[in-house]
């Protein structure tokens, strides 16, 4: 079975849990509650975390598609070096900002939510995973269909590629003869 990359885990939950402290935040300003500071500060860290988190990192293996823009915040991220890229520091980062939502009902699931991709995070830096920049492939140079030599000759359905080559080899085999 393969190995699980929980930092791709981590960073979907923290950017959903950026934008729930987002809206809690809102919610909590636009309704007057006592303690609307507490939800300006949502605001403010649900903005944070959804800039931090969204670019996504390269996976180890395999392909990670790009979010659309996401070029110009992966060169700022990649700019502040070990303080963005290191999970541990992501881990404690996301912790620290989680504490000061729980003290207002509307930033409470977004804190929760952060809370929970801190663990992920912390997880993810236990198992030496860290975040490095996609290196997104030039679009021009491919061409579509590259990949197809010749086109299919038959129409479909199609016999197995084997059965095709057992179906050449006697066609090839029984030459017409003429007289």
């Amino acid at each position: 079975m393969g190995k699980i990359e929980w930092a791709m885990w981590a960073n979907e939950q923290a950017l959903a849990s950026g934008l729930i402290m987002l809206i809690g935040g809102i919610v909590g300003v636009a309704g007057q509650f006592k303690r609307w500071e507490f939800a300006a500060y949502g605001i403010a860290a649900g903005v944070f975390v959804m800039l931090l988190e969204y670019p996504r990192g390269k996976r180890s293996k395999g392909t990670t598609m790009e979010r659309p823009g996401q070029r110009f915040l992966a060169a700022v991220v990649n700019l502040f070096g070990p303080l963005t890229r290191n999970y541990y520091v992501r881990a404690i980062l996301h912790a620290c900002l989680a504490v000061p939502g729980g003290f207002m009902l509307p930033t409470v699931l977004g804190t929760v939510n952060l809370g929970i991709a801190s663990l992920i995070y912390l997880l993810a830096a236990v198992r030496k995973e860290e975040w490095s920049p996609i290196h997104s492939q030039q679009s021009g140079n491919l061409q579509a269909g590259v990949s197809i030599h010749q086109p299919p000759t038959n129409p479909p359905p199609r016999p197995p590629a084997d059965h095709r080559r057992k179906l050449a080899d006697n066609a090839a085999g029984a030459t017409p003869t003429h007289n």
